[in-house]
This record gives structure tokens, C-alpha cells and sequence, in this order.
């Protein structure tokens, strides 16, 4: 486990250094969730043009997938390993660069952003099913968490668990969907 950890640990410091004032600002914004507003409020558009009434169960699923990825992220993995993030971690504090010198709350695994983010972007692409769209919701999310790592505030570790967990949320709330479209 330790050795994992120190490659963890090497492989964050890796990423996290390659940065410059460009990148740190166009990262600080890819991180910001409110940037993304557009882009949810053109997916959920897209459901109401393409699924009429039926959308409004899609916008319901999407709300759910996200929540629970956000809660089980919090309450189930950070407030459980309490695991600390890189600019908390006190062997790693002077070797991490932060943008805008935020470090965020204390435990970082897993991350929340990826997790939302992995969590909308598949099961939007799984409701949507097209494939240049579904690789632009993935690469999008992939983008989010690498912004993660070079703020600074999640070990590679963190991003990858944090996409796993978003991605179960998406497959649970597909099932969910699927099982209620059934029904109707």
C-alpha cells in the first residue's frame, strides 16, 4: 500500500509541475463548477428537444446520479479514509503549486469533482447515444479532473476513484432509467 502511495505521490508532483500563469488560469476556470452551466443547461435542453415529456424523468435521474456521486464521494470515501489532499499533506506542502493559494477541505479521496463529473458525462452519454457527443461529455470530464490535479488538490488516485464512483452512479441511475421507461 505504501509503495502505491509514494507512486501516487510522485506521479501528483509530476502533473502538478507542469504549469505556468496561462494553464493556472484556463485550469482555474475548467475547475470552477459554475463555468459549466452552459454546457448542463444545453445537455438537458437537448433531452427535453429529443424526449418531450419523457425528459422530465431524464432531468430527474440526472439530478439524482449527480447527488449521489456528490454524497457517497463526501460522506462514504472523504469522511471515511480521511485521506489528506496534497496541499494539506505536511511531507508534500512546500513541493505543491496551488492556484489562487486554495487548498480546499482537509480529505481529498475521493474527488467530488470527478465523480459529478464522470457522473453526468456517462449517463448523459448513455441517454443521448451518440458517439461524438458521449466523447466530448468524456473528454470534458476527463479535462474537470486533470484541473484537479494541477490546482493542486487531488492525488491521481483521488481523480481516478473519484471517476469510478461517477461512473457506478451513472450505470445505477441507466438501470433506473431504463427500468422506469419499462414501465411506461
Amino acid at each position: 500500500m505504501e509503495f502505491l502511495e509514494q507512486i501516487d505521490q510522485q506521479l501528483f508532483l509530476f502533473l502538478n509541475g507542469i504549469h505556468s500563469p496561462f494553464w493556472d488560469t484556463i485550469m482555474y476556470w475548467i475547475s470552477y463548477k459554475f463555468t459549466w452551466i452552459p454546457l448542463y443547461l444545453v445537455t438537458l435542453l437537448y433531452f427535453i428537444y429529443k424526449q418531450k415529456a419523457k425528459a422530465i424523468i431524464t432531468i430527474v435521474l440526472t439530478i439524482a446520479v449527480i447527488t449521489l456521486a456528490d454524497q457517497v464521494s463526501v460522506h462514504l470515501f472523504k469522511n471515511v479514509f480521511l485521506r489528506y489532499r496534497p496541499c494539506h499533506n505536511f511531507e508534500l506542502q512546500n513541493l505543491v503549486h496551488l492556484v489562487h493559494e486554495h487548498c480546499g477541505g482537509q480529505y481529498g479521496f475521493v474527488s467530488s469533482h470527478a465523480a459529478n463529473a464522470f457522473g453526468f458525462a456517462i449517463f448523459s452519454a448513455l441517454i443521448i447515444q451518440k458517439k461524438n457527443i458521449s466523447l466530448l461529455l468524456i473528454f470534458w470530464a476527463i479535462l474537470v479532473s486533470y484541473s484537479r490535479i494541477y490546482l493542486g488538490v487531488h492525488y491521481p488516485a483521488d481523480i481516478v476513484g473519484g471517476a469510478v464512483l461517477g461512473i457506478v452512479s451513472a450505470i445505477l441511475g441507466h438501470l433506473l432509467y431504463k427500468g422506469i421507461l419499462s414501465k411506461l
